[in-house]
């Protein structure tokens, strides 16, 4: 589900690259007492990842179309677990029971005001076979039509609008513009926001049903060649996705905050769809060769200037009555069976500070870079830890390797886990996601401030196939600007390369937003402009994403010292340093907005309480630099200890108002963006309402959970 990234000028093209240099190995690392023989383990384990095996993953879990509880998705399954388990991890596979929708029917029929039919589709993803080497996959019959997971089912015929990307601020502004869209079908385009979050709003503005196209401007023919000649979405390509009122909260719509177990009843079930995080109106995706008869059509005003897309004519709002659209889909409801793979290997240390690291395995249609480059990478990880195992190595905390399932209808499969799972998670000390692993050669990264050094630490000792480390890689592409995933937010505690700050798309959600687990996530991006579609296949990955597959074997080496060196670690390498003075920078921010809109609230508390947040986490990073640089092991578990419970102390027992399963004070999905992180989200979120009542209600909350995680660091650090 992970978003898509932004698209690239130039396509990257499969170049012979300098033969990378492996850079020096670190004589120390933050965490570390004593790296000497961790520097023996990193070096051992980088030699096993092969970017040959990483191919051979690929090929075979994208060789067939593999949906959530499809026959083809539970023999992926069975594969992961296999090389689990030869790799020696003690492997399980672990179903739940889940409310998804298969499409039985998906037509959609436009007319103009004399009758006329202008389109009737959605049509079949299609390239010519004979230009450009065509594409082998495309006439797969299982691969389903275009849907979107969590769209009701409806009969209806409207008038058409054209609400730009379907923001709030283009609802508020058709609004302006005195065009209502009560009762009228909605077409919109992809960008900007989650396509659920577009559905949300416009069904609170009355409309009747929403069709979410891809405009040729955001990820085709403006963007460079179109597949197959080169990596943008072709004429015919449709994204696919979940419209799952995910900012609400994410996982089986029936069962929020409980596991949805295969023996839970249905009367522990909320099957009253009304009630659902799921849209009750009809959704569902087109093509821009679909969507350009009706938008051509469209009359009234034009649109704003921005608003403009880059088809071939001037955009008209609409809702005139020159277009008439009819949506009939008829989906399949069914609680069916989803299939995550959890592979372990057991920790010496006997106790529940666990190491997690995952990726999800169910895709729209082929999913070649969503997600299973990343299941290719995660493959190889665990293949290098189990050479590993084999040479006498044994991690202190428990390492837990995690294959989802059904992220993409909405991070169901392991949303639900960490529901099942709950108690065993209030120690698990990080959990590691990629779900893009590889879509092109720039590598990038999102992280909870505590864990953003952490990963720039493991960059450096990765070597990068341009030659030099990852991380030199890295700054070098940011530097050019080629790497602008996940909105990086810089600040002046924050100087070096930049980082993301989670929001949500991806299986850290239930992890970090919920229970408070610490969390990165990766991916190397390039040109993908093929999300979602029937084009996303081994066909396009080895012709513009990563030809030999050494980005894949780049990524199961950052993936696996991620995990090694949190495993093996003395002191947890948290950074509350940066991160107390991350949380500084937030309160100050929001203390102008809120004087900004003449808002009556009082941050007297929170500001001293931020400045304590960021004084005790400069104290206890001095602390964790004397303890793993002097020993002093004794004191090793109740400083991690702390260390970890500070993060589970950012939580709030109430969560956000009006989506309590979102606990995090710090960092949530926007109500409104839904990808996008909103930074303390009840106090923005009250200030963006101008709700002042509301606004000082969560500065209290706020307050109260930085004060918390203060004592507790404050304590370690004496």
């Amino acid at each position: 589900m992970v978003r898509p990234r932004t698209a690239w000028a130039v396509p990257f093209l499969a170049a012979s690259f300098a033969a990378a240099q492996t850079p020096a190995a670190p004589k120390s690392a933050f965490g570390y007492a004593d790296f000497s023989q961790q520097a023996k383990w990193d070096a051992a384990f980088m030699k096993v990842p092969s970017a040959k095996l990483a191919g051979e993953h690929l090929k075979t879990l994208t060789a067939e179309p593999h949906w959530a509880s499809s026959p083809e998705d539970y023999k992926t399954a069975l594969y992961v677990e296999q090389k689990f388990k030869a790799a020696g991890l003690e492997t399980t596979i672990v179903p739940y029971r889940v409310w998804l929708n298969k499409p039985v029917k998906i037509e959609i029929t436009a007319f103009d005001a004399a009758g006329n039919k202008l389109m009737s589709g959605p049509s079949r993803e299609h390239v010519d076979p004979k230009a450009y080497g065509g594409d082998p996959f495309q006439d797969d019959p299982r691969i389903l039509p275009a849907f979107n997971g969590s769209s009701a089912s409806g009969d209806v015929t409207a008038d058409v609008v054209y609400a730009n990307y379907g923001t709030l601020a283009d609802f508020k502004k058709l609004d302006e513009l005195g065009v209502s869209v009560k009762g009228k079908i909605v077409i919109v385009r992809y960008g900007a926001n989650f396509r659920g979050v577009k559905a949300y709003i416009a069904q609170q503005y009355g409309a009747a049903g929403v069709l979410i196209y891809s405009d040729p401007a955001d990820d085709g023919y403006a963007k460079g060649d179109m597949y197959p000649r080169g990596p943008y979405r072709p004429a015919s390509g449709v994204q696919r996705g979940s419209v799952q009122f995910l900012p609400i909260h994410s996982g089986d719509p029936t069962t929020p905050g409980i596991a949805s177990t295969l023996d839970l009843p249905d009367s522990k079930r909320e099957l009253d769809r009304t009630k659902m995080n799921q849209p009750a109106i009809p959704t569902n995706p087109l093509s821009y060769q679909d969507a350009s008869p009706i938008l051509e059509a469209l009359d009234g005003p034009e649109t704003p200037r921005e608003w403009q897309g880059d088809l071939p004519f001037t955009y008209h709002l609409g809702g005139t009555g020159a277009v008439k659209v009819h949506m009939l889909l008829q989906q399949d409801y069914q609680l069916r069976t989803i299939w995550d793979v959890i592979g372990k290997i057991p920790g010496t240390d006997g106790g529940d500070a666990s190491v997690l690291a995952g990726n999800h395995r169910d895709a729209w249609v082929y999913g070649a870079v969503d997600p299973n480059s990343g299941t290719a990478a995660m493959l190889e990880t665990v293949h290098g830890l189990g050479d590993l195992l084999k040479q006498g190595w044994k991690p202190k905390r428990t390492i837990i390797f995690a294959s989802w399932d059904a992220e993409e209808e909405g991070l169901i499969g392991s949303t639900e886990w960490v529901e099942d799972n709950e108690a065993m998670l209030r120690h698990a000390v990080v959990y590691f996601n990629t779900d893009v692993g590889v879509s092109g050669p720039s590598f990038d990264s999102s992280a909870v401030p505590s864990l953003k050094q952490f990963v720039r630490e493991v960059t450096k000792e990765v070597s990068s196939p341009k030659g030099g480390s990852v991380y030199e890689q890295w700054k070098k592409d940011q530097a050019e600007g080629a790497s602008r995933r996940n909105n990086a937010r810089p600040s002046e505690a924050d100087t070096d390369v930049r980082i993301g700050t989670l929001g949500s798309g991806s299986d850290y959600t239930p992890f970090f937003q919920h229970v408070g687990v610490p969390s990165t996530d990766i991916g190397s991006d390039g040109p993908y402009g093929v999300y979602h579609s029937a084009f996303d296949n081994y066909n396009w990955f080895i012709k513009f994403a990563d030809p030999t597959f050494v980005y894949e074997q780049q990524q199961a080496r950052v993936f696996g010292l991620e995990v090694l060196h949190m495993a093996d670690a003395d002191v947890l390498p948290y950074d509350y340093k940066l991160y107390g003075h991350e949380v500084v920078g937030y309160v100050d921010a929001a203390q102008k907005r809120a004087i900004e809109a003449k808002m009556q609230v009082d941050f007297n508390a929170l500001t001293t309480a931020a400045h304590r947040f960021a004084a005790a986490g400069d104290a206890i990073h001095n602390t964790q630099a004397q303890l793993s640089s002097t020993g002093g092991q004794s004191n090793y578990a109740a400083l991690n200890t702390a260390l970890r419970d500070a993060e589970t102390a950012l939580l709030s027992d109430a969560g956000l108002p009006k989506r309590p399963w979102y606990r995090h004070t710090i960092y949530a999905p926007g109500e409104f963006t839904g990808y996008a992180a909103v930074v303390i989200p009840g106090v923005n979120e009250g200030i963006d309402a101008v709700d002042a009542a509301r606004t000082q209600e969560q500065i209290a909350a706020l307050t109260a959970a930085l004060n918390h995680a203060s004592a507790i660091l404050e304590d370690a650090a004496k």
